[in-house]
């Protein structure tokens, strides 16, 4: 399943292509959904924001389009009127003068008033976006110290999306090598240094892979360029000590770690 920054990198490629121009077309291939198509025809889609690891397309009449990827859905984008080959079922298309944009195989789809898309009953569960813009650490600091939080284990818990949405198993592992900690330790157990270090890594780390991971000449970019220092690295030595990296898994995930110097 993709993970906070690739969703979001999704979100900007639809809305570059669409956001803005009247709809020509639009298309949902569930019963429940039909009766949407006629009320977006020759309406704009105002803007297209990532919440976690759902999408919300918010349109000028005040509806938003809610989705979630789960495993198997996927966005495309295409030149207006072209469908491309693919063996994935279509759900959704909306489509402009220029482009259209297109959801294949997803089945978690569906139309909200705009100001009670909040009320969506995933939205209701997860925690604030690892990647909202306006997220601080302080922001972090407070849910580290939530008492549905504090004394759970840093392994399961960066999987919660109720703790923070968009956290997903390599960023999971990433932040964790990064502050050097064990997917044992809890929040309540860990000293001051430690704790800056972790609120550090969980704000930077989902930023950088966002911004950077994957680009081709990202070294001219004012971010230091993400890439994997202990995820799927299983026997090859520790960018930091050297120590061969390890795989166990927890919480059900494959996770990959440095036993020499994550403590």
């Amino acid at each position: 399943m993709p993970e906070g920054p690739e969703i979001r990198r999704a979100a900007d490629a639809l809305a570059a292509a669409v956001v803005g121009q009247p709809l020509l077309h639009a298309w949902f291939a569930f019963a429940e959904l039909k009766s949407y198509e006629s009320k977006l025809r020759g309406r704009k889609i105002e803007a297209i924001t990532p919440h976690g690891k759902a999408l919300l397309i918010r349109f000028d009449n005040g509806l938003t389009l809610y989705s979630h990827n789960q495993l198997y859905g996927v966005w495309r984008v295409a030149r207006s009127g072209e469908r491309p080959a693919t063996q994935r079922v279509l759900r959704v298309v909306l489509e402009t003068a220029g482009h259209a944009i297109l959801l294949y195989s997803a089945s978690d789809i569906s139309i909200w008033p705009s100001k009670r898309v909040h009320e969506h009953p995933f939205l209701q569960r997860i925690g604030l976006d690892v990647l909202d813009p306006s997220l601080t650490e302080a922001d972090i600091d407070r849910q580290l110290s939530d008492s549905r939080f504090a004394r759970r284990q840093l392994g399961a818990l960066l999987l919660d999306q109720a703790f923070l949405a968009g956290l997903g198993n390599y960023l999971r592992v990433e932040i964790l090598w990064q502050a050097a900690l064990l997917p044992t330790r809890r929040t309540i157990d860990l000293d001051a240094a430690e704790r800056q270090a972790l609120i550090h890594a969980l704000l930077d780390l989902p930023t950088r892979s966002y911004r950077t991971r994957g680009l081709r000449g990202a070294g001219h970019l004012q971010d230091t360029p993400f890439k994997f220092r202990a995820y799927q690295r299983e026997g090859k030595p520790c960018p930091r000590c050297k120590t061969l990296l390890q795989k166990r898994v927890v919480a059900s995930r494959p996770f990959y770690f440095c036993p020499g110097c994550q403590r």
